[in-house]
């Protein structure tokens, strides 16, 4: 865009794109186009914004299922983001991955598993498998704070730092798992846990901020780099939608209304209206491009079924 003015423009441009795009898939959702539950990331924007703004592109990127805005900020291509959701032959799985299997390896980003927790050991067996390579890579690896109640999350922090691999732990702490919050799941505190196994920790309250978070990764990634050592980067951040699905889910009883609309106070994304109108129609523009490019492609056929299978 060439009337972006200023790096928060740049940041603010990408963060609003990630939001129309989810937007969208809540617009299209009721017609069962979309063949793939999906889990929004509407109110996270800006930690993927924030964190692949400081990416080159051959960083490796681990994600989880929660994944369309990492795969966005790391530059996923938006009409086969869509086609895989529908589940055409044009999705960049072919439309065997959906929603919560996104991979795109030419852009860094190196696939997501519906299982939690599952993907933070392959980035620590990458980054294992790069230093013995000899190569210069950072990996990162993002799991929402659920994960870290795993047993992989534990075995794999200490891998990391008892091998000294360039490995970004990063937690979006939106302090719910499902339906869970915190204070009933756990007796630890991940800072203090991550510096049982020697490994530094930083965490950011306001994770609507994605200049302040652009500059802590840039920070971060530049001391993994010189150190080879992991860290751990908690983002306190807030999920606006359900766990799963299109819709909200307050008449669940588990969070208030109250807790959402004190972020939503904060976000950039709400609060910037000159911003919104000044961009909006070329994403919007950008979105329904790719919105066509999925409707007009064909489905997979029987003769797929069994390829790109190892």
């Amino acid at each position: 865009m060439s009337d972006i003015n200023s790096e928060y423009e740049k940041l603010f441009y990408e963060a609003l794109r990630i939001r129309l795009v989810e937007e969208k898939i809540i617009e299209l959702y009721p017609d069962d186009k979309i063949q793939s539950p999906v889990h929004l990331s509407i109110g996270q924007e800006a930690v993927a914004v924030g964190l692949c703004s400081q990416l080159k592109l051959d960083d490796w990127l681990f994600i989880n299922y929660r994944g369309h805005a990492f795969y966005l900020a790391k530059g996923g291509p938006l009409p086969e983001l869509f086609a895989e959701l529908y589940g055409k032959r044009t999705g960049l799985s072919k439309g065997k991955a959906g929603s919560m299997h996104l991979a795109a390896p030419k852009h860094g980003v190196m696939g997501a598993s519906a299982v939690v927790g599952s993907t933070i050991s392959h980035a620590v067996g990458a980054a294992l498998a790069s230093k013995i390579r000899g190569e210069d890579r950072i990996f990162i690896t993002v799991f929402g704070d659920g994960a870290t109640e795993q047993g992989t999350y534990h075995e794999s922090l200490n891998f990391a730092s008892l091998h000294n691999l360039p490995v970004l732990f990063l937690c979006e702490n939106n302090g719910l798992a499902v339906h869970s919050p915190l204070g009933e799941r756990q007796a630890f505190s991940l800072a203090a846990h991550a510096k049982a196994y020697g490994i530094e920790s930083v965490l950011v309250e306001d994770g609507y901020d994605f200049v302040k978070l652009s500059a802590i990764c840039e920070e971060i990634l530049g001391q993994i780099k010189v150190k080879q050592r992991p860290i751990l980067l908690e983002v306190k951040t807030c999920r606006y939608k359900e766990h799963v699905g299109p819709g909200e889910d307050f008449e669940a009883g588990y969070r208030e209304l109250s807790e959402v609309k004190a972020w939503k106070a904060k976000d950039p994304l709400e609060l910037d209206k000159r911003l919104i109108a000044k961009f909006t129609p070329a994403i919007s523009r950008e979105i329904d491009a790719a919105v066509e490019f999925a409707e007009s492609s064909p489905f997979p056929t029987i003769d797929d079924l069994l390829t790109d299978v190892l």
